[in-house]
């Protein structure tokens, strides 16, 4: 289905057809839960805080002031109720041993890429991607899957601009060097 833009919906639902917000919810819906599941690590917990925020979303459309997008607005307020969640649940995390790298030349890990198939490929940057903190997963998940710029990111996590870049320089090279040992794995 192809969407309209969000503030078209956004004029219907504010002139009284509230059935424009079903719109945003379809075309929102799953950036929403990934980033709540994110967060929270419980599919539970993360379908509870979407429908929260879109509940809480739909009642507050009257305030937003477009001064950002639509998605950046809910993204912030999905990301602040995931995060009240957490809080509220105190986790403890294990931290995750780094990982050695084995003595690799850069063009053997390529020509080793080169060499196994797409799945594989997919199955071992999920496998990479299961390795990154509940943050790290979030600010990869907004940027590459949401198609948020670091401006947005900024915006709905909080973290300067500069931050954001950092930190999602820091997450490319734990990836890279995660993909790395499986791969070097796989040539043994």
């Amino acid at each position: 289905m192809k969407y309209q833009d969000d503030n078209f919906y956004i004029d219907r639902v504010l002139s009284g057809d509230v059935s424009a917000y079903s719109m945003l919810i379809g075309k929102h819906k799953a950036l929403v839960y990934s980033i709540a599941l994110k967060i929270l690590n419980n599919k539970e917990d993360a379908e509870e805080v979407a429908q929260d925020c879109f509940l809480k979303a739909y009642q507050s459309l009257k305030t937003f002031e477009r001064k950002s997008k639509f998605s950046t607005w809910l993204y912030r307020i999905v990301y602040n109720a995931a995060i009240s969640r957490t809080r509220k649940k105190r986790i403890d995390f294990i931290p995750i041993d780094d990982h050695v790298v084995y003595n690799y030349t850069e063009d053997g890990i390529v020509s080793g890429i080169e060499e196994i198939g797409p799945e594989e490929q997919k199955a071992m940057v999920e496998k990479a991607m299961q390795q990154l903190t509940d943050d790290e997963g979030l600010l990869i998940t907004l940027f590459y899957k949401g198609e948020n710029s670091i401006e947005e990111i900024s915006n709905i996590t909080g973290l300067s601009m500069s931050n954001v870049k950092v930190r999602l320089h820091r997450i490319r090279k734990k990836l890279h060097d995660a993909l790395c040992v499986m791969l070097a794995k796989e040539m043994n």
